[in-house]
């Protein structure tokens, strides 16, 4: 197995290694190596003044399998200072993703800028955290994780820090942006409190929100999960580099026993 999450294939096509295997099963990815792929193709769009991304929401229309896929992006539409950027990831003729975003001009702001909010503890001051069992390895392995407080195995709310043990695309140095979105549909894992091998928890999309593109390898997940009493939750995170916040992530959950299926 290469020592990455994906290998290129040529062109937009790559194949998906064990290490993206999820948590859920051995044969789907986690989703986060899914959402950093597609983020990859939206900043392989050229812009055609100074833009960054502001938003990127990913759409999880099915499961993402272990072996071979495509990507593709376009602007679909086009403007001076506000684009909306698409993004499709196919497995043999089917789409299991798409993602929106927008892409915004980008002016000189550094004098108003607002406070990020207070510093993570730094990640060579906490110790590594383990994931609780009844979980597959895969994704999970691939990345080193810190808990700074609370913890994957211990449930509730946390926040830790992530980097990736093995590059998105074997052959390339991910992108800020590829590093945050490994992570963050790692939120509702992350700040759980049921028991995975008793209850599905599931996210049908990731929203991120930027405010800036995070700097070094690690990326820090400040992450809680609620659940409402109709089988319904979100799981809200706030995303950090080593200087800050820098962004806001979102998931909408299915929330069920396992033994009820999980479709």
């Amino acid at each position: 197995m290469a020592d990455a999450f994906y290998v290129p294939l040529g062109g937009d096509r790559f194949s998906a290694t064990g290490h993206t295997a999820g948590p859920w099963s051995a044969d789907s990815q986690h989703f986060g190596p899914p959402s950093a792929l597609l983020v990859r193709a939206l900043e392989h769009v050229e812009p055609a003044h100074p833009a960054e991304l502001a938003r990127v929401t990913v759409e999880i229309l099915g499961p993402a399998p272990v072996a071979e896929l495509t990507v593709r992006a376009r602007v679909e539409r086009p403007g001076r200072s506000v684009e909306l950027l698409q993004a499709e990831l196919a497995a043999a003729g089917r789409v299991v993703a798409r993602a929106s975003a927008w892409r915004l001009a980008t002016s000189a702001t550094a004098e108003i800028a607002t406070d990020g909010g207070p510093l993570l503890p730094a990640p060579d001051s906490v110790t590594e955290s383990p994931w609780p069992e009844g979980w597959q390895s895969g994704y999970l392995d691939a990345m080193e994780w810190r808990a700074v407080r609370g913890g994957m195995d211990v449930p509730g709310p946390a926040a830790v820090w992530a980097r990736q043990r093995v590059p998105l695309v074997d052959g390339e140095e991910p992108s800020g942006l590829q590093r945050l979105f490994t992570v963050a549909d790692s939120g509702n894992g992350v700040s759980n409190y049921l028991d995975p091998r008793q209850w599905w928890f599931i996210n049908s999309e990731l929203t991120v929100h930027l405010r800036r593109p995070p700097s070094g390898e690690w990326i820090g997940l400040d992450a809680v999960t609620l659940v409402g009493r109709s089988g319904i939750g979100t799981a809200t995170s706030i995303l950090h580099d080593g200087d800050g916040p820098v962004a806001t992530g979102a998931q909408a959950l299915l929330v069920r026993p396992r033994q009820a299926g999980g479709g």
